[in-house]
């Protein structure tokens, strides 16, 4: 079992694990319990009612942010002409075709989203064991594959972020950092909650929204009423 540090102990006697926080008070409190020096990231995890080895049951997504995620975002494009001129005009880091195919293939990945046009998916399907299980490969659901490279570049910049159920039925998403206000952290974890909802799968028998944690990158994990998450 890992140790844990003395002010991690000492930030998580504030918290009650055997109670279930409004919005409102998780928010406030896992600023209290922010035990690092640096902006810590704030986590949101939600644990829904399915079963996600069925295709009916996957939970996946992008929602935009309203307040970003406090995270300086780099954006790599797979395009070529016009399309590649979209992307750099929007504010794309990287922008290419084949020159980034081969780039990755060696080995480099100092990007945090890719997307790219439809007609380069042929080429950049060849790079699927490399950015798939990083989480890094463009998907039409995730809006990733798109012709509309300018508008994706400038959401994914803004604070788009993309979403998925794990094998254990959980969705992990950043939702900004210590440093923001208190309300800019409620109305994010509204907005991705609220997407959750919609995207309920009819599939999905019984209780939805099982189980709702909120954390700072080095503190304590703090539960939060499903009952209460809805503005």
């Amino acid at each position: 079992m890992a140790r844990r540090g003395k002010k991690y102990l000492e930030v998580s006697k504030k918290v009650d694990r055997d109670r279930l926080y409004d919005p409102e008070e998780a928010v406030k409190l896992v600023k209290e319990t922010a035990p690092a020096s640096f902006d810590e990231t704030v986590e949101l995890a939600v644990r829904l009612g399915v079963n996600p080895k069925h295709a009916d049951q996957m939970v996946r997504g992008t929602v935009v942010l309203p307040h970003g995620t406090g995270k300086a975002v780099t954006v790599l494009v797979f395009a070529k002409g016009e399309k590649a001129q979209e992307a750099e005009a929007a504010g794309a880091d990287f922008v290419g075709a084949e020159d980034l195919v081969e780039k990755i293939q060696g080995g480099w990945l100092d990007f945090d989203v890719a997307i790219a046009a439809p007609d380069m998916m042929g080429m950049v399907g060849r790079l699927g064991r490399i950015l798939g299980p990083r989480g890094l490969m463009p998907n039409p659901k995730a809006g990733t594959v798109t012709f509309d490279i300018a508008e994706a570049v400038k959401e994914f910049k803004a604070g788009k972020i993309e979403y998925r159920t794990d094998k254990a039925g959980v969705v992990h998403a950043p939702i900004g950092k210590i440093s923001f206000a208190d309300e800019a952290l409620l109305e994010n974890f509204q907005t991705l909650i609220e997407r959750l909802i919609k995207q309920r799968p009819a599939a999905a028998k019984g209780q939805y929204l099982r189980s709702i944690v909120l954390s700072s990158t080095m503190g304590p994990g703090i539960k939060v009423n499903p009952q209460k998450v809805t503005r």
